[in-house]
């Protein structure tokens, strides 16, 4: 606990990530007038060779009002294919992996596919972002006022609120819980990605089966996805990024025994999976060179309503949102609505708090309920989705399916 004489404060909220949520909060908290400085451990905004893109359905409003309307204006421009507009209503096609057939069609109103990397280019500007700031510790001073945010550099930032922002393995979370509780939790699911590009002709013809994206569900216990990444040029098919994958049902023990494999086992593992699709998966791996890149993962989640997981805010001096507060799977595509919102609704109780319509303990602790009930519901929602997808005889049931990719109805106010 540390006691401060004279402080001098760094800013209102100090914001730790400038992932997607970190970077709307920041716009947000600019939109209102409120000074906020954000801090990301990696030394650029790019410092990840990796780049992937995500959907935005029912949160957009919520974006909308954190962004200005010159930025929100741009918003076109940060998507997989920028040439053509959002469509007013569209749908997720979910097809047989192995026959082709429909199984179903997901309504989707202005389904926005956006890349990461360039959605965070946009909301970076205007914004205080500092560079290699690596979290190390929290402390909070001692009349109850100020938090401060001590980084492995040796510096600090003392603010009012400090906001852990920084995705699923985040160390701001690892420092309310502690090492052990503040961790993901594994399930036994992975998946492997890739993104590739082809010749003119076999980008048209893997294209055709949609413009931007598809679901398969393969009997076999595969889940797949395929879409466009960036086609930015539409004249030049060969300039066409795709991305797709397969996730299946892998236990821990098996992660564990396959953690060394290198990327070419990865692919080959994946491209044999590959065999039992049909089109456009089938020909998508098969069409990747032996030595292409590809990216292994397991699927973990973090639920704050779980037992000994609801952290101390310290009189609402620091919180969580985004992948931090509830790292959820993604084939329900609910992460960026849910982080999006939470940094809405937290733009909200700091104008309250700063506006003394409520103490800073009731703002952040309303927030904190909220968020935990509406996305920690999510979380277990979206678990369960991604064990039905993977399981042939109860896929028909699954969420996604049954109720598409909306917000859940419990959650909802």
């Amino acid at each position: 606990m540390l006691a401060f004489s004279e402080p001098r404060l760094s800013t209102t909220v100090l914001i730790v990530g400038a992932g997607s949520t970190g970077l709307a909060l920041a716009q947000g908290l600019r939109k209102a007038g409120i000074p906020s400085i954000v801090v990301e451990k990696h030394e650029t905004l790019h410092a990840q060779s990796r780049d992937w893109n995500m959907g935005l359905h029912w949160g957009a409003s919520s974006l909308k009002a954190l962004l200005s309307e010159e930025q929100w204006a741009r918003i076109q421009s940060v998507q997989v294919d920028p040439n053509e507009p959002t469509a007013e209503h569209d749908a997720l096609k979910f097809f047989n992996g192995q026959s082709g057939e429909i199984m179903a069609s997901i309504p989707a109103r202005l389904f926005y596919r956006l890349r990461r990397r360039k959605l965070r280019d946009l909301m970076e500007q205007g914004l205080d972002v500092r560079y290699g700031k690596k979290l190390d510790a929290i402390e909070y001073s001692a009349d109850g006022q100020y938090a401060v945010a001590i980084f492995e550099d040796g510096s600090s930032l003392l603010s009012k609120l400090i906001v852990g922002a920084d995705g699923a393995q985040s160390k701001t979370r690892q420092l309310l819980l502690g090492p052990g509780l503040g961790q993901v939790r594994r399930l036994p699911y992975c998946a492997t990605f890739v993104q590739a590009q082809y010749s003119a002709e076999r980008a048209r013809f893997l294209r055709q089966f949609h413009p931007l994206y598809l679901a398969g569900i393969n009997p076999e216990g595969y889940f797949s996805f395929f879409g466009v990444h960036d086609a930015t040029d539409r004249d030049k098919p060969e300039t066409w990024t795709f991305f797709f994958y397969i996730s299946w049902h892998s236990s821990l023990q098996e992660q564990k025994e396959t953690a060394g494999w290198t990327n070419s086992q990865r692919l080959k593992q994946v491209k044999k999976f590959a065999q039992s699709f049909t089109d456009p998966w089938r020909s998508a791996f098969e069409w990747l060179p032996d030595d292409h890149q590809a990216w292994y993962m397991g699927l973990s989640d973090f639920d704050p309503r779980a037992k000994d997981h609801r952290w101390d805010n310290h009189g609402g001096r620091v919180t969580l949102a985004g992948d931090a507060a509830h790292a959820m799977t993604y084939q329900r595509g609910q992460g960026l609505n849910h982080s999006i919102t939470d940094a809405a609704n937290l733009v909200e109780a700091v104008r309250r708090m700063v506006c003394g319509t409520a103490t800073q303990a009731s703002a952040i602790a309303d927030y904190e309920d909220e968020m935990i009930a509406r996305a920690g519901g999510e979380v277990s929602l979206s678990t369960v989705n991604t064990v039905m997808l993977h399981d042939w005889q109860k896929v028909l049931q699954s969420p996604v399916l049954t109720s598409g990719m909306k917000r859940s109805s419990q959650d909802r106010n």
